[in-house]
């Protein structure tokens, strides 16, 4: 297929040209505690995307994870959100499972939701992977996210970990902040919006 014959398939989001995803920012974490978005999710546009570049914590089983703020929010613990969390996973002693994780879900929770288990900490240990949220200014709707990530768990195996849900806030909202559960970690996320 030529490059131009279907721009969509390229960047991989249905019905998406290559002219319509536009990056808003980029940061990058050097032993950081956290990396934060202000002001930047507007009524301008209906989808942001946040990719995940060798997220790499400098504590071994933590989790790395996402919370937002309602406009004028400044403590990233005001939206409840109601989530799912799915993980498969193939270790390198060659064992495999796919299945829910409670541990990772919440139920009308106002904690930062989980995207991963705990990846390496390891120097070539990493997690990297992507969030879309949807209608962040909605003042009518609640807001729908979903996550997907790659993992090299901190115990030597391989994850493919989905999160989705709902923010539970008819209050439009203008920042996230991605975080460990803990320590710090170096890596890039990179913000776009889809019109």
């Amino acid at each position: 297929m030529p490059l131009g014959a279907n721009k969509a398939a390229i960047m991989g989001v249905a019905g998406v040209s290559t002219g319509d995803v536009v990056l808003l920012s980029s940061q990058t974490a050097d032993d950081d505690s956290s990396i934060t978005f202000t002001g930047l999710m507007t009524s301008t546009y209906g989808e942001y995307i946040f990719k995940f570049y060798n997220i790499n914590p400098d504590t071994e089983n933590r989790i790395f994870e996402f919370q937002v703020n309602a406009t004028d929010g400044a403590d990233f613990n005001d939206s409840a959100i109601t989530s799912s969390y799915f993980r498969a996973y193939h270790t390198e002693a060659d064992s495999a499972s796919l299945g829910y994780v409670t541990d990772n879900d919440q139920a009308q929770g106002t904690a930062f939701q989980d995207m991963t288990q705990g990846p390496s900490a390891d120097a070539d240990g990493s997690c990297a992977g992507e969030l879309h949220i949807f209608n962040p200014s909605s003042t009518t709707y609640v807001k729908h996210f979903y996550s997907r990530i790659s993992e090299m768990y901190y115990a030597d195996w391989a994850t493919d970990q989905f999160s989705a849900g709902y923010i539970n806030d008819t209050t439009a909202i203008d920042d996230i902040q991605f975080k460990m559960s803990g320590g710090n970690f170096d890596g890039t996320i990179k913000m776009w919006r889809v019109k």
